[in-house]
């Protein structure tokens, strides 16, 4: 079920193309490495950029070393999901979230794959998390629907636990990230 977020995702050897493409052992050892390599490269473009992602440190092969997003006890920060704000910091955290996706639209790309689930909240402010499906919106043909189920996806939890659906406004969120990604 990868084929759409692989779009536009290509190697220069035909050989590797057609392994992936025919899902031999080679060919799924190198998509392994590819979404490796996606997540860790739109980590660093976006930690670079400002956006709200764990600190990249390593990448080899299919493994990833990042930040540890948590508390110095060794707990973990909760997914949005875990959480019931109240009616201002769930406002709050919209507002960042529509930060965050303004960022990713800047550099060209949706998450692929947003929910309350891939976000964390640590210190009170969001952190996006779980990139390895990140779709460049211009190269993949799915793209600006990748980038309308991930508003939408995101949209439904905060209007969920309370956010009024015009505060919200998923239609005019997908708008404005289509434009800022300058594919008006």
């Amino acid at each position: 079920r990868d084929a759409q977020y692989l779009e536009g995702r290509r190697v220069r050897e035909s050989r590797q193309n057609r392994a992936m493409a025919n899902r031999t052992a080679f060919g799924r050892s190198l998509i392994a490495e590819q979404w490796a390599a996606a997540e860790f490269g739109a980590l660093c473009r976006l930690w670079t950029a400002g956006v709200p992602v764990p600190y990249p440190v390593q990448w080899e092969g299919t493994e990833l070393l990042m930040e540890f997003v948590g508390e110095p006890d060794g707990a973990a920060a909760p997914r949005l999901a875990q959480l019931r704000p109240d009616r201002d910091e769930l406002h709050r955290l919209w507002q960042e979230m529509i930060a965050a996706l303004v960022a990713l639209a800047g550099d060209g790309i949706a998450h692929g794959d947003l929910s309350a689930y891939n976000v964390l909240v640590h210190k009170g402010s969001l952190v996006l998390i779980d990139l390895p499906q990140v779709v460049d919106m211009v190269a993949n043909p799915a793209g600006l629907d990748f980038l309308a189920r991930d508003v939408h996806n995101i949209a439904n939890w905060f209007t969920g636990r309370g956010l009024p659906a015009d505060v919200v406004d998923a239609d005019g969120v997908i708008e404005l990230l289509v434009a800022v990604a300058g594919l008006v």
